[in-house]
């Protein structure tokens, strides 16, 4: 080994971005281990490699024995004493060995070694890199699909973008460059596999951080964030500097900034709400854009209870509940709204049954006390019953004066039915007058003598 593979290990380490360090620890190994295939050595063998001038020098360790058996591991107690007298049987010695006894074989099993090695070290480093970067935001282009995954170059690595971790709206065309969070690295026997998501919510907080200076810097800082992927997210700015805004820092000029973000989110909508340290404000905030009225918390449910005007109410809710979802999930509590209206009619729903309530308990009362009347007026009603009963036995006795009385009374009841009522009869008589001419009276008279001769007939 000469000056030039030593050249060709610094430029490995150009390229490779590998130590000079790992590729000598490489090398050893693979010098160990095609020593040991050359020469059908089992026992342990020590190859240490030091570079100079010249290139590199190789010791094998060996150990001191009076009979030698295998002289590629073992040397005689002379021999070891002619280069350290103070040895003895059974202690250690390095021999140096020369790599151009090894021959072709051992030449082509050390680059064989050699060449895994540094591909171990390559994948190593590439693994230590990218774990260190989890949690990070990367930019990388669309390579290729198979089936629902989409891999994406990263450099030197290609990232897989599963299918749970697309947003269905996004297109992911060949050669697009997109943004994409790094979840997870693993390891695999092909070697690093880094997996990245396009639906995980620190998505957002990454992008604004690398959108808006004051986050970077820690004077805004966002506290929660809420997304429904492809559709809306939400998120709550606070500002430790009382002279910035955070929601405007986040907004940026004309909408600069949280538009960066909404175009790289293929037109996602963003809602930025204020952080406030009271939970019934804070929750009042998340709901926007519609307008609160009141809000009422539980601290032992973490619920809140939110009254809306009767024009905010669908605005309040969103397409689907989305608005108070989010608004639940950017707050950590159980929201339920009800409009002014809704509260009206409640109200009105409850004072009748208070009403009835009301009189069921007087009326309980009022049977109480007619109970204990009821009780008291007993032997008063007993009397009364006697005397009743009495009075019974002699309207059962009608005198016969009564019953007279009441055969009078039949009988005229049925003339009065059988005599109909007296007719008029009119007759008419003629004079005359003195100038000749005739004139006609007519008179009403009652037909009497009908009458009595239909009574005398009956």
């Amino acid at each position: 080994m000469n000056g030039d593979f030593i050249e060709a290990l610094r430029a490995i380490e150009k390229e490779k971005e590998i130590p000079f360090d790992v590729l000598l620890e490489t090398i050893e190994s693979a010098l160990v281990t095609a020593y040991k295939k050359h020469f059908a050595i089992t026992s342990d063998v020590k190859v240490r490699v030091e570079s100079g001038k010249l290139g590199f020098r190789v010791f094998c360790q060996m150990i001191v024995v009076e009979e030698l058996e295998n002289a590629h591991a073992e040397i005689l107690v002379a021999d070891a004493r002619k280069r350290d007298p103070n040895l003895n049987v059974g202690d250690f010695i390095e021999v140096e060995v020369t790599p151009e006894n090894f021959g072709r074989i051992a030449a082509q099993t050390a680059k064989q070694v050699v060449v895994q090695r540094i591909r171990e070290a390559e994948r190593e480093k590439i693994f230590e890199e990218y774990s260190e970067r989890v949690g990070e935001v990367m930019t990388g282009t669309v390579q290729r699909r198979e089936q629902r995954n989409v891999f994406i170059n990263l450099g030197k690595v290609e990232a897989l973008l599963p299918g749970n971790e697309q947003v269905p709206t996004e297109p992911y065309r060949f050669n697009d460059r997109v943004k994409v969070y790094v979840l997870e690295v693993r390891r695999t026997p092909k070697g690093p596999q880094v997996i990245v998501s396009r639906t995980h919510p620190s998505l957002i907080r990454r992008l604004f951080e690398l959108e808006v200076p004051e986050i970077h810097d820690g004077i805004v800082t966002i506290k929660s964030v809420a997304r429904e992927p492809g559709a809306r997210s939400k998120i709550a700015v606070a500002s430790s500097d009382e002279q910035v805004d955070p929601v405007g820092a986040c907004v940026g000029h004309r909408g600069s900034r949280v538009q960066a973000v909404v175009n790289e989110l293929y037109d996602e909508k963003i809602d930025i709400v204020r952080w406030n340290d009271t939970i019934a404000k804070f929750i009042a905030e998340s709901l926007s854009p519609a307008k609160v009225v009141s809000v009422e918390v539980d601290e032992s449910s973490k619920s809140a209870f939110v009254v809306v005007p009767d024009n905010q109410l669908s605005l309040a809710i969103g397409k689907s509940g989305q608005n108070v979802r989010l608004a639940a999930r950017l707050t950590g509590w159980r929201i339920d709204i009800r409009s002014e209206l809704q509260i009206a009619k409640a109200a009105l729903t409850v004072e009748p049954e208070e009403e009835a309530e009301a009189v069921a308990v007087e009326s309980e009362d009022t049977a109480v006390e007619t109970e204990v009347v009821a009780e008291e007026s007993t032997p008063a009603a007993e009397e009364t019953e006697g005397e009743v009963a009495e009075t019974e036995v002699v309207a059962e006795e009608p005198s016969a004066e009564a019953e007279e009385a009441a055969v009078t009374e039949v009988v005229v009841t049925e003339a009065a039915v059988e005599k109909p009522p007296l007719k008029k009869r009119k007759s008419r008589a003629k004079s005359r007058v003195p100038d000749g001419g005739e004139t006609e009276a007519v008179t009403e008279e009652p037909a009497v003598a009908e009458e009595a001769a239909e009574d005398e007939t009956a």
